[in-house]
């Protein structure tokens, strides 16, 4: 088949180089934004004259009736046609005949290519987007529901201070609401229309390149052509915002994995969330927790496969630049495969409070509210981390809690402790005394709970 670029040479493609050369195997998917972009551009082609308007309503209408063929599954692709921009150009002038060829007057494969991956992107940034939040909503729900629901918090993975797992969940929600600014701020850089900058150095027709943004739904131009083609920070921007709503996942998967162990039995994931042993009975595996976990990896693959990629590349395009789709397309695929399970498994699990309880209970998770109770009393904190410190280890040698100790014997350490030590120490009070912005307490958690839920609201505005 004779290439629509091919009048400069004499002889064909190899056929593995054509195979090797044709991106229309993961590019196809592209089709729509292809279509929709060559019809904004011949439409201003047509409004500024460049072309005859009952040409531009010929192409625009046979652009129309290909998009709904390939919906329909009408077309079959051609990998000697390379990719979506010049299939959809052959099938074009295949349709419409001899007029089709004017579709592409004023504009290059370089700029085209970006366009159709900036209005991908942004359509699936908003898709992802309506992700994270369905994933906020079941976090805020089980905030909601387990505001007095005491959990042991960690740090070093020892056991530290008692919260509520209202508390703890509403950590991630935070991290998800920073990924949601992240893929926001993406949007922003990636909403930039490159059509126009043909190869690298725009066009002699008079473009009216802010009409087509219009057209496009973009809100500005890219202002420096060579730029515009020969940069792809708007596809690892996206990849690397989502590496860190992956990451984020992936820590949450984690401490799931260790929530449902014989170990912790904090909760327990649903059986439609769960994997059996081939070879031991009793075996229920968070296999989903740690399929996440596991694609994190994947999509820092595409991050650092793509960064490696235009690394080294001289301005403006080159072929290398091809390589940002499997990556791109990759990750997005990735992150939607996660997401909607990993909502699902949340929504199901079975939460165990009172072994959330009774882990508080242990490890000293008191301690530091046992000497803030000195330094009420005019204690000097670092003297009365020292006595609390001569207490624990006391409780070590005698296997005892803090609260299983009695009066004489705390004061056989320091004269100052009286009776209102055990409810100073006691867990609901370690909780809801810690009534500071960003706490654990319930008054507090009420509050930020209400202030997200509001949030959500204004971002699921944004969307709509």
């Amino acid at each position: 088949m004779m290439k629509l670029w091919g009048g400069r040479f004499e002889k064909a493609t190899n056929v593995m180089v054509d195979d090797f050369n044709s991106s229309i195997r993961f590019d196809k998917r592209l089709y729509k934004q292809d279509i929709n972009g060559s019809i904004a551009h011949v439409t201003m082609l047509g409004r500024q004259d460049i072309i005859p308007q009952e040409d531009a309503d010929v192409i625009k209408k046979g652009l129309e009736e290909l998009l709904l063929d390939i919906e329909n599954n009408k077309v079959a692709f051609d990998i000697e046609a390379e990719d979506i921009h010049m299939n959809i150009e052959k099938l074009l002038i295949e349709k419409i005949g001899i007029v089709g060829k004017k579709l592409h007057t004023g504009r290059s494969r370089n700029d085209q290519v970006t366009l159709d991956m900036r209005m991908y992107l942004k359509e699936e940034i908003i898709d992802i987007k309506k992700l994270v939040i369905n994933l906020l909503q079941v976090l805020l729900d089980i905030a909601k529901n387990n505001t007095d629901t005491i959990m042991p918090g960690y740090t070093h993975l020892q056991k530290a201070q008692p919260i509520t797992f209202a508390h703890h969940v509403m950590a991630y929600f935070e991290m998800l609401k920073r990924d949601i600014g992240r893929l926001d701020d993406t949007y922003k850089r990636t909403n930039s229309l490159p059509l126009g900058a043909g190869a690298l150095a725009t066009t002699t027709y008079p473009l009216d390149r802010e009409y087509v943004a219009e057209l496009l739904d973009f809100d500005s131009v890219c202002l420096n052509s060579i730029d515009a083609v020969s940069d792809r920070d708007y596809c690892i921007e996206l990849i690397n915002s989502l590496s860190m709503l992956m990451m984020h996942l992936s820590r949450f998967s984690e401490e799931i994995i260790l929530w449902c162990s014989n170990e912790f039995q904090f909760i327990e994931l649903d059986d439609a969330y769960s994997t059996g042993s081939s070879i031991m009975p009793q075996k229920k595996n968070p296999d989903i927790a740690e399929l996440v976990r596991g694609k994190t990896g994947r999509v820092y693959g595409s991050l650092i496969g793509l960064l490696t990629t235009i690394k080294s590349l001289p301005l403006a395009y080159n072929k290398d630049m091809q390589e940002d789709k499997e990556a791109t397309f990759d990750a997005i695929d990735t992150v939607k495969m996660c997401l909607p399970i990993f909502t699902d498994m949340l929504k199901t699990m079975k939460i165990n409070k009172e072994k959330m309880y009774d882990g508080a209970g242990g490890g000293f998770t008191n301690a530091t509210d046992a000497a803030d109770y000195l330094v009420k009393k005019n204690l000097p904190f670092r003297d009365a981390h020292a006595v609390i410190g001569k207490l624990v280890l006391y409780c070590v040698n005698n296997n005892k809690n803090l609260e299983d100790m009695t009066l004489d014997e705390y004061k056989s350490v320091s004269p100052i402790f009286e009776d209102d030590i055990y409810e100073a120490i006691s867990l609901e009070t370690c909780v809801n005394k810690r009534n500071v912005i960003g706490g654990p307490s319930k008054e507090m958690m009420c509050k930020v709970i209400n202030m997200n839920q509001k949030y959500l609201a204004t971002v699921l505005e944004t969307i709509d």
